[in-house]
Protein backbone atom coordinates (compact mmCIF):
# COMPACT_ATOMS: atom_id res chain seq x y z
CA UNK A 1 0.00 0.00 0.00
CA UNK A 2 1.80 3.54 -0.35
CA UNK A 3 2.29 5.48 2.36
CA UNK A 4 4.71 3.11 3.90
CA UNK A 5 4.10 1.21 6.96
CA UNK A 6 0.59 0.29 8.38
CA UNK A 7 1.30 0.19 12.00
CA UNK A 8 1.22 2.95 14.54
CA UNK A 9 2.26 2.52 17.74
CA UNK A 10 2.63 4.52 20.90
CA UNK A 11 5.54 3.95 23.49
CA UNK A 12 6.21 5.27 26.49
CA UNK A 13 9.24 3.03 28.74
CA UNK A 14 8.51 -0.62 28.29
CA UNK A 15 5.32 0.04 27.36
CA UNK A 16 3.89 -0.17 23.55
CA UNK A 17 -0.02 0.66 22.75
CA UNK A 18 -0.65 -0.72 19.12
CA UNK A 19 -2.94 1.62 17.49
CA UNK A 20 -5.60 1.00 14.68
CA UNK A 21 -3.54 1.83 11.42
CA UNK A 22 -6.73 3.45 10.13
CA UNK A 23 -6.51 6.71 12.05
CA UNK A 24 -5.99 9.24 10.25
CA UNK A 25 -3.46 11.77 10.50
CA UNK A 26 -5.98 14.91 10.22
CA UNK A 27 -3.42 17.81 10.45
CA UNK A 28 -0.71 16.89 8.43
CA UNK A 29 -0.29 19.58 5.93
CA UNK A 30 -1.51 22.18 7.81
CA UNK A 31 1.85 22.93 9.66
CA UNK A 32 4.67 24.56 7.87
CA UNK A 33 8.26 23.86 9.09
CA UNK A 34 9.48 27.34 8.78
CA UNK A 35 8.14 30.30 10.80
CA UNK A 36 8.20 33.83 9.72
CA UNK A 37 8.29 37.24 11.06
CA UNK A 38 7.19 40.20 8.39
CA UNK A 39 7.73 43.92 9.82
CA UNK A 40 7.99 46.99 8.13
CA UNK A 41 11.62 49.67 8.80
CA UNK A 42 10.70 53.31 9.49
CA UNK A 43 11.36 53.11 5.73
CA UNK A 44 8.38 51.20 4.84
CA UNK A 45 10.77 48.59 3.62
CA UNK A 46 9.52 44.97 4.77
CA UNK A 47 11.62 43.16 7.33
CA UNK A 48 11.43 39.53 6.49
CA UNK A 49 12.79 36.72 8.94
CA UNK A 50 12.66 33.09 8.53
CA UNK A 51 13.65 29.87 10.63
CA UNK A 52 12.93 26.31 10.61
CA UNK A 53 10.85 25.60 13.41
CA UNK A 54 12.47 23.37 15.88
CA UNK A 55 9.52 21.60 16.95
CA UNK A 56 5.90 22.16 17.69
CA UNK A 57 4.13 20.14 14.81
CA UNK A 58 0.47 19.14 16.03
CA UNK A 59 -0.01 15.29 15.28
CA UNK A 60 -4.01 14.74 15.53
CA UNK A 61 -5.18 11.11 14.90
CA UNK A 62 -9.29 10.72 14.56
CA UNK A 63 -11.33 8.10 13.24
CA UNK A 64 -12.35 8.93 9.83
CA UNK A 65 -15.61 7.95 10.55
CA UNK A 66 -17.82 5.57 12.69
CA UNK A 67 -17.19 2.62 11.68
CA UNK A 68 -13.59 2.85 11.52
CA UNK A 69 -10.12 3.06 14.15
CA UNK A 70 -11.86 1.77 16.97
CA UNK A 71 -9.77 1.72 20.13
CA UNK A 72 -11.19 -0.52 23.29
CA UNK A 73 -11.45 1.15 26.63
CA UNK A 74 -8.81 -0.36 28.15
CA UNK A 75 -6.74 1.44 25.47
CA UNK A 76 -8.21 4.68 26.41
CA UNK A 77 -7.25 4.07 29.89
CA UNK A 78 -3.56 3.67 29.20
CA UNK A 79 -4.13 6.83 27.68
CA UNK A 80 -5.01 8.63 30.02
CA UNK A 81 -2.60 7.63 32.77
CA UNK A 82 -0.10 8.59 29.83
CA UNK A 83 -2.17 11.84 29.69
CA UNK A 84 -1.98 12.55 33.67
CA UNK A 85 1.69 12.34 33.97
CA UNK A 86 3.01 15.64 33.15
CA UNK A 87 5.84 16.44 30.42
CA UNK A 88 5.53 12.46 29.07
CA UNK A 89 7.76 12.01 26.58
CA UNK A 90 6.30 9.47 24.47
CA UNK A 91 7.47 7.71 20.98
CA UNK A 92 5.05 7.64 17.93
CA UNK A 93 5.60 5.64 15.26
CA UNK A 94 3.47 6.77 12.31
CA UNK A 95 4.45 5.42 8.28
CA UNK A 96 7.35 4.05 9.48
CA UNK A 97 8.74 7.78 11.08
CA UNK A 98 9.11 8.07 14.82
CA UNK A 99 8.43 11.13 16.69
CA UNK A 100 9.23 12.12 19.97
CA UNK A 101 5.39 14.03 20.92
CA UNK A 102 3.75 14.79 23.96
CA UNK A 103 0.10 15.35 24.61
CA UNK A 104 -1.22 18.66 23.85
CA UNK A 105 -3.52 19.80 27.04
CA UNK A 106 -3.52 23.37 25.74
CA UNK A 107 -4.95 22.58 22.18
CA UNK A 108 -8.85 21.23 23.34
CA UNK A 109 -7.49 18.60 25.25
CA UNK A 110 -5.22 15.33 24.86
CA UNK A 111 -8.09 13.67 23.64
CA UNK A 112 -11.53 13.00 23.06
CA UNK A 113 -13.61 9.47 23.33
CA UNK A 114 -16.74 8.50 23.13
CA UNK A 115 -18.42 5.02 23.58
CA UNK A 116 -19.37 3.09 20.18
CA UNK A 117 -21.93 1.82 21.84
CA UNK A 118 -23.39 3.52 24.98
CA UNK A 119 -23.32 0.76 28.18
CA UNK A 120 -24.75 1.32 31.65
CA UNK A 121 -21.76 -0.90 32.62
CA UNK A 122 -19.02 -0.76 30.19
CA UNK A 123 -16.25 -2.82 30.47
CA UNK A 124 -12.28 -2.42 29.20
CA UNK A 125 -13.11 -4.34 25.42
CA UNK A 126 -15.70 -1.88 24.95
CA UNK A 127 -15.27 -0.24 21.78
CA UNK A 128 -14.92 3.66 21.66
CA UNK A 129 -14.16 6.35 19.15
CA UNK A 130 -11.16 8.27 19.96
CA UNK A 131 -9.11 11.65 18.93
CA UNK A 132 -5.61 12.01 20.01
CA UNK A 133 -3.45 15.15 20.29
CA UNK A 134 0.05 15.13 20.37
CA UNK A 135 2.67 17.97 19.12
CA UNK A 136 6.31 17.13 18.64
CA UNK A 137 9.26 18.07 21.04
CA UNK A 138 12.56 17.90 21.10
CA UNK A 139 14.99 15.80 23.37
Amino acid sequence: MPGGSMTITLTAGAIALALDPDLLWDDEFAWAATEQSFTRGLTGKPIIQAALRQAGRPITLRNEDDSSAWMTRADMAQLQAWADTPDLRLTLTLRGTAYLVVFRHHDGGPFEARPLVHYADPVPADWVLATLRFMTVTE
